[in-house]
């Protein structure tokens, strides 16, 4: 799967949905004006008053105002509301978080399989919520981006799976989070209540005339009219509300049944086993609630759950928010004749596609850097949003190569700062003395004592352990307020700032960390596009390689890697490459800030660039690796772990 294709296509989508919303929107105000004529019409005849001409141009420019006022309202009060990103939806639905330190069985496993796909996508573990008045199998993602993104399950997905099913579910889930579909579906709802707001407002002026039936006989006589007209002009918009779910349904349809088959075969090619998530469908097909979803709300993001939330299937096949679960499973096991049965979907072994896959062996522990030849940049590019197996079974290991207390200290915010800090301690015995000074009298007693108690099991993870514990534990910090995080990001600067330096590695984690935290917050914002061309953004591109240019080891110089980098890009390299005294890594926080919002293809070009000044001598150093993320990750683009080919990628302990 093409990452930086699939997002400029789900953009341009939005286009196509904008189409369909206006056709509606028209076609309501056409609807509406004939009703308000006929009702007005029919008045006219019990009071004796002159009916309006069919063409009234007043008449129709009142109409049309008012409901586009309407519209316009519901959508935007809808769109405000989920600025805040997927936990609005979420919690929409019902759904309960998750805690990092439950004790339930099925929660503990949800959370596992969530941080595996995680690690090996390259993009913050999510928040995870799981629907617990629903005993149907369903689940769904939402967000604006892979960094504010949350991943839902129902209560029947948990408990009537088995791990490789759950897992199945899961990958379809995050296949949405990297196609760029979650935010196209946000946009979608908020759209959808502006139509659907019509059939709103006929319920509240019909509530509005029962409520007004104590007036007396005299206070009737006189605004008989009004009286006749209110509640039939109720029940037409609620007729016509009929016509908004209409194209509210065709809609949802036309955006959703291609992307739930690529979401199938991009969560395949993750986990090379297609018989997982063919049996969670079978499953679904042979349960009598299926993958029905009771909350009254879930209509309006239907188009959000791997399967179909409607309580019925839909008179039309094309008004379908999802493809026939028997057309979903025969894709993926070309066995099945269609027949199902109480036992499908048992437990899923074997049919393992076979997909070339990487090399899976990772860096091991300490020890002096060491550079191998590892990547070639067409094959990097390839797997930005594109994980295989390989990274799956990587993010496995990782897991359960963590220490016990360190996977304890993550599931609470203190011992997520905790981790943090351990990261960045200096193996200098005096640096390291200067930083816990600092945080001393930055941060509570017990946290650093913690860091001092974790500091050997951080120490001795393998280099490639360290972002990934990183994200791992960012989740427990979203638990804490703005102020508590200003507080937090401060008291990181200080510490890596204690030896007057700032090293590789502390500048990636910082601007990880940033990114992650701001997108919390802004998720909108963090994904909006302003650029569509490069020229206007040729400065931060020139700053920007011409740093990774500066910071490559090996035997090419920083004007050969600086001139092979900007190669694409056109005349971004025409001025030529900063010396490296210019140079800095707050000019680079500035380049990204504008470059994270270029177009998805633009976004391809730059980040090539970065890749190719990375690996110009087509070998790549552990720090070098950790810089290469930290840039995708600000510009939004989930980079998987490196792994080397024919040997493994390594460095110095953290």
């Amino acid at each position: 799967m093409d990452f930086f294709a699939q997002q400029d296509r789900a953009r341009r989508r939005t286009s196509m949905l904008l189409v369909y919303f206006l056709l509606a929107v028209v076609l309501i105000v056409l609807a509406v004006y004939v009703a308000v004529w006929l009702i007005l019409g029919g008045v006219g005849l019990k009071t004796g008053a002159a009916a309006p001409r069919l063409w009234a141009p007043d008449l129709f420019m009142g109409v049309a105002g008012g409901t586009l006022a309407i519209v316009a309202m519901g959508t935007i009060y809808k769109l405000l509301e989920l600025r805040a990103g997927g936990e609005v939806v979420a919690r929409m639905l019902g759904g309960t978080p998750v805690t990092r330190g439950t004790q339930d069985f099925h929660q503990r496993q949800l959370l596992n399989v969530v941080e595996e796909m995680a690690i090996a996508s390259g993009v913050p573990v999510p928040p995870v919520y799981v629907l617990e008045e629903e005993s149907s199998i369903n689940a769904f993602a939402a967000g604006h981006s892979p960094a504010d993104a949350v991943v839902g399950v129902t209560r029947g997905c948990l408990e009537r799976l088995t791990r490789d099913e759950l897992q199945g579910v899961i990958a379809h889930e995050f296949s949405h989070i990297l196609n760029g579909d979650m935010r196209l579906n946000l946009r979608l709802i908020g759209i959808l209540h502006g139509i659907l707001v019509i059939a709103l407002l006929g319920h509240i002026l019909l509530r509005s005339m029962m409520y007004s039936g104590g007036r007396s006989s005299s206070r009737r006589g006189k605004d008989n009219g009004a009286r006749m007209l209110i509640p039939l002009l109720g029940i037409a918009l609620i007729a016509i509300g009929y016509v908004g779910v209409f194209f509210a349904r065709l809609i949802q349809s036309a955006v959703s049944r291609e992307r739930e088959y690529l979401a199938d075969a991009s969560a395949v090619q993750f986990t090379r086993n297609p018989s997982g998530l063919a049996a969670a469908l079978k499953r679904i097909a042979v349960l009598a609630s299926g993958s029905r979803i009771d909350e009254p709300k879930a209509a309006e993001a239907s188009h959000l759950f791997f399967g179909s939330a409607a309580a019925h299937a839909s008179w039309f096949g094309w008004l379908a928010t999802h493809p026939p679960l028997t057309e979903r499973i025969r894709r993926l096991d070309p066995a099945f004749v269609g027949e199902l049965t109480a036992s499908a979907g048992g437990p899923s072994r074997g049919a393992v596609m076979p997909i070339a896959a990487l090399d899976g062996s990772v860096g091991g522990g300490g020890g002096q850097q060491t550079r191998r030849p590892a990547w070639e940049p067409a094959t990097l590019m390839g797997q930005v949003g594109a994980p295989t197996s390989a990274h799956l079974d990587f993010a496995a290991r990782l897991r359960a190569d963590l220490p016990a207390a360190l996977v304890s200290a993550v599931t609470e915010p203190y011992g997520a700062q905790a981790v943090i800090f351990g990261l960045l301690l200096d193996g200098e015995p005096s640096v390291r003395q200067a930083q816990m000074a600092v945080l001393r009298a930055a941060v509570p007693a017990a946290v650093c004592d913690l860091v001092l108690r974790l500091r050997a099991d951080i120490a001795a993870l393998p280099v490639s352990h360290r972002l990934p514990l990183l994200d791992v534990a960012l989740p427990a910090l979203q638990q804490q307020s703005l102020q508590q995080l200003a507080r937090f990001q401060e008291a990181v600067r200080r510490l890596v700032e204690a030896d007057q330096e700032v090293s590789l590695f502390e500048y990636t984690l910082q601007c990880v960390l940033v990114h992650r935290i701001r997108s919390w917050h802004e998720p909108e914002r963090q994904t909006r596009v302003e650029y569509y061309a490069l020229p206007p953004l040729a400065e931060e591109c020139r700053v920007l390689l011409s740093t990774l240019a500066h910071l490559a080891n090996g035997e090419v110089t920083a004007e050969q890697v600086f001139g092979q980098a900007c190669a694409g890009l056109g005349t971004v390299g025409a001025r030529g490459l900063i010396p490296s005294e210019q140079c800095s890594l707050a000019a680079v926080d500035q380049a990204l800030e504008r470059l994270a919002h270029l177009s998805p293809p633009l976004k391809r070009r730059v980040l090539a660039a970065c890749v190719e000044a990375v690996l110009a001598d087509r070998q790549v150093a552990a720090d070098e690796a950790e810089m290469l993320r930290a840039v995708s990750a600000a510009l939004d683009c989930p980079m998987p772990p490196l792994l080397a080919g024919p040997a493994p990628v390594s460095g110095a302990g953290a």
